[in-house]
């Protein structure tokens, strides 16, 4: 089975079209390969081709504004699918979804994507918009 790595043309173009609204949050779920996957044939381990990613993202993604807004660890899949299990858990925060789509543009990011490419086995990216925080369930 082939993982999801990266959005489709057309989610990608629905992405751009959604109306602004302020910060975004993007939950980002990553399992990565044991061994990357370069086209060139390079020769890597999934995470040190995703620390690569991380190095060399890293700056575009705080030129435009983005932060971590929350990152934890893996340790049980208490509903859902047994065996899935993600390497890295977190919401990256864009001031818009302008912010990150002017990262994804940038060539020197798009010059770094080819670390997550290689790395990534499996993930989920899933755009949500931040709400006040409540004190239970639904608020």
């Amino acid at each position: 089975m082939t993982g999801f790595i990266d959005p489709t043309r057309e989610t990608f173009g629905e992405f751009r079209q959604m109306p602004e609204e302020g910060a975004v949050h993007m939950l980002n779920l990553v399992r990565l390969r044991e061994r990357a996957a370069y086209p060139d044939g390079r020769r890597a381990t999934g995470a040190q081709a995703y620390a690569a990613y991380g190095s060399e993202s890293g700056p575009i993604f705080r030129r435009v504004g983005g932060k971590i807004a929350w990152a934890g660890d893996f340790r049980l899949m208490l509903i859902g699918p047994e065996d899935e299990r993600w390497d890295h858990c977190f919401i990256a925060e864009y001031p818009s979804g302008a912010a990150f789509v002017e990262m994804v543009k940038d060539p020197a990011y798009q010059k770094a994507v080819v670390h997550r490419q290689a790395a990534v086995a499996d993930s989920r990216l899933i755009r949500l918009a931040p709400k006040a925080i409540g004190a239970g369930f639904g608020e």
